[in-house]
């Protein structure tokens, strides 16, 4: 593993969130108007609870930070409760004091996709660089929706979704014909200009990949992999998905 990762690795996913969550909170006191990129599905749930339970507790003030959302379905309706959209605010942002007009999340109903991606590029630079980035990995090693192959210096753009990141985000939807083709994504070097990244990871089905994109080969068919070059990154994993970490 490369020297500029800090691994920690708590016991289940509950002590994973509650550690990812309080790093997570020190960023936010250190620099609370800094700029923050935010990731959904199912692993930053329990850091997202854990997240309100200290804005509750003890008044973690959110509201001079500035936000950024990894990706969204395109083409998707912001009142649909698949979208990313929705899920931020039923999760997170309906709970803390974010101030709304700081928060970015890509327009899943853009009438023109392109031009969408690279308006959220520039907002990005104007707002002055993500100062921390919180990043899961998929199943096949993508992190955003870069999946595996694309390239490393892609900024934000529309993405066609593989077959395996179709059936894995199926759970969610009533079938795998409802999920969206595509997405609007960071792309892999917008990520890797943020200053600093949170990356989490959960579970026995993510083992293979996680050891894959901390100590194999940096590749594009590994997108996760491109960290190793990443001169800050923090991981918080549980002991199933560290369990094949040499």
């Amino acid at each position: 593993m490369h020297p500029n990762m800090l691994l920690y690795v708590e016991n289940d996913y509950g002590a994973l969130s509650k550690k990812a969550a309080n790093l997570f909170a020190d960023r936010i006191r250190e620099k609370p108007a800094g700029v923050y990129g935010f990731a959904t599905g199912s692993t930053p749930l329990g850091m997202y609870r854990e997240l309100i339970k200290i804005h509750n507790a003890d008044f973690l003030d959110f509201s001079k930070a500035v936000t950024f959302n990894l990706d969204e379905y395109f083409p998707i309706k912001r009142a649909d409760n698949q979208s990313y959209y929705h899920f931020m605010n039923e999760n997170l942002f309906n709970h803390i004091n974010v101030t709304r007009g700081n928060v970015h999340i890509p327009d899943g109903e853009a009438s023109d996709a392109e031009s969408e991606c690279r308006m959220y590029e520039i907002k990005i630079q104007q707002a002055g660089g993500i100062d921390c980035q919180i990043l899961g990995v998929g199943a096949n090693g993508h992190i955003g929706f870069n999946e595996p192959g694309e390239s490393f210096g892609a900024d934000t753009r529309v993405i066609n979704l593989t077959e395996m990141s179709i059936q894995s985000n199926s759970r969610f939807f009533n079938s795998p014909a409802d999920v969206p083709r595509q997405a609007i994504t960071m792309g892999v070097r917008t990520i890797m200009m943020s200053r600093s990244i949170l990356l989490i990871c959960s579970g026995k089905a993510k083992a293979a990949i996680f050891r894959d994109a901390l100590c194999g080969p940096i590749t594009p068919l590994v997108p996760a992999s491109v960290l190793q070059l990443h001169p800050d990154v923090c991981i918080v994993a549980d002991k199933e998905a560290a369990s094949l970490l040499p």
